[in-house]
């Protein structure tokens, strides 16, 4: 790794790009962590190079890095709070704002986040609505004590 005596922006790959993107919209706690950031590109290329030189197409490849670019990032907890603002709360924060709403709440709902094994196909369990429900009543709680 090259070092700089400046602060420079980090040059980023394809895969750092994509998943720097992915981040913002969906982890974006993560998005600045630089350092998640390089260890998921690395997992990810290795995963690229290895599949390239079994002798895979270059699109299967880049299919088999995605999975570990992305690997437990595809639920996103910010993703759900911004959908329960949406669904539950529109007339208390209006939708421009959700999402802005949603990264001060995070931190607060962490307590209910961490009872529940939050894995790449949790939107499709049955906990996840147990998970919606509690969120959504933390949430209720939060606004009629003056969070917002």
């Amino acid at each position: 790794m090259r070092k700089t005596t400046k602060k420079e922006p980090e040059e980023l790959s394809y895969f750092g790009l994509s998943l720097k993107s992915y981040l913002i919209d969906s982890h974006p706690l993560l998005a600045n962590d630089a350092a998640f950031i390089a260890a998921c590109v690395e997992t990810a290329t290795e995963a690229y190079s290895n599949a390239v030189r079994d002798g895979l197409s270059h699109n299967r490849a880049e299919e088999l890095a995605n999975v570990e670019l992305y690997r437990e990032l595809l639920f996103s907890p910010y993703n759900t709070i911004v959908n329960i603002i949406w669904n539950e709360f529109a007339v208390e924060i209006p939708e421009d704002d959700a999402r802005e709403a949603a990264l001060l709440l995070l931190p607060l709902c962490s307590r209910v986040l961490e009872k529940y094994s939050l894995s790449d196909d949790f939107a499709e369990t049955p906990e996840y609505y147990l998970l919606y429900t509690e969120l959504t009543g933390t949430i209720q709680i939060l606004l009629e004590d003056g969070i917002q």
